[in-house]
C-alpha cells in the first residue's frame, strides 16, 4: 500500500494531480482543498495517501493534512458513500467545517455540499457523530465557526452571480482571512475582486 507520496507536481487539475516521483508518473485524486493548496507546477509537494484497491483498479487519494485524509476514510466507511462521493464532500466544504457539521448534527449545511442528499447527510451524522466527537478543528475553526452566518451568505451570493461554489467558497475564504471587510457589501467586493485575479 502507498501511504504517501513526495515529488514534482507535473499536472494540475481540479480533481487530480499527477507527481513525478523518480521518474514515475501517479496519478492522485484530491479535494479541492489540497489542489488550492499544494502550489503549482513544478513545485516539489509531499502529500498523505489512500489507496483505495478495486477488482477492477488501483487509485491514489492525495491529501495535504491528517484531518483531511482521517475524514475521507471515515467517510468512505459510511454506508452507501464510495471515495467518489467522500472526495465530494471534503471539495465541497471546508474539513474543520465538515467536522463541526457533524458534531452540531446540522444536515441544512451538509446538504448544501453537491452531491449530498438529506438521507445521506443524516447517515453521516448518525454514522459519525461518536466518531468525530474528539475530533478537534484545526486552529481557526472555533473563530470561524462564529463567522459562518455571514460565509454562508457571501457564498450564496457569489453563486447568485453565476459563480460556482468553489471558487466562491475560495475567494470567501481569502477574503474573511485576510479581514478584508467589515460588512457584507465590504466583503463581497473583496470576494468578486480576488475571483477576477
Amino acid at each position: 500500500m502507498i501511504a504517501f507520496l513526495r515529488g514534482e507536481l507535473l499536472e494540475k487539475h481540479p480533481n487530480r494531480l499527477i507527481i513525478d516521483v523518480h521518474g514515475v508518473g501517479y496519478e492522485v485524486h484530491v479535494p479541492l482543498s489540497t489542489y488550492y493548496n499544494v502550489g503549482d507546477t513544478p513545485a516539489v509537494v509531499s502529500l498523505r495517501v489512500h489507496t483505495h484497491v478495486r477488482e477492477d483498479a488501483l487509485q491514489l487519494f492525495g491529501f495535504l493534512t491528517e484531518l483531511e485524509q482521517t475524514l475521507f476514510e471515515r467517510l468512505i466507511g459510511v454506508s452507501g458513500i464510495g471515495s467518489k462521493l467522500a472526495l465530494s464532500v471534503l471539495s465541497g466544504i471546508e474539513p474543520a467545517e465538515l467536522v463541526g457539521s457533524i458534531q452540531r448534527a446540522d444536515v441544512a449545511r451538509l446538504v448544501r455540499v453537491p452531491g449530498v442528499g438529506k438521507k445521506t447527510a443524516e447517515r453521516i451524522v448518525l454514522e459519525l457523530k461518536d466518531r468525530v466527537a474528539n475530533m478537534t478543528p484545526e486552529p481557526g475553526a472555533v473563530a470561524a465557526a462564529s463567522g459562518d452566518r455571514l460565509r454562508d451568505d457571501l457564498v450564496s451570493a457569489l453563486m447568485n452571480l453565476g459563480y460556482h461554489r468553489p471558487p466562491a467558497e475560495q475567494a470567501v475564504d481569502t477574503v474573511l482571512t485576510s479581514e478584508d471587510g467589515d460588512t457584507f457589501e465590504q466583503a463581497l467586493r473583496a470576494a468578486l475582486r480576488e475571483l477576477m485575479r
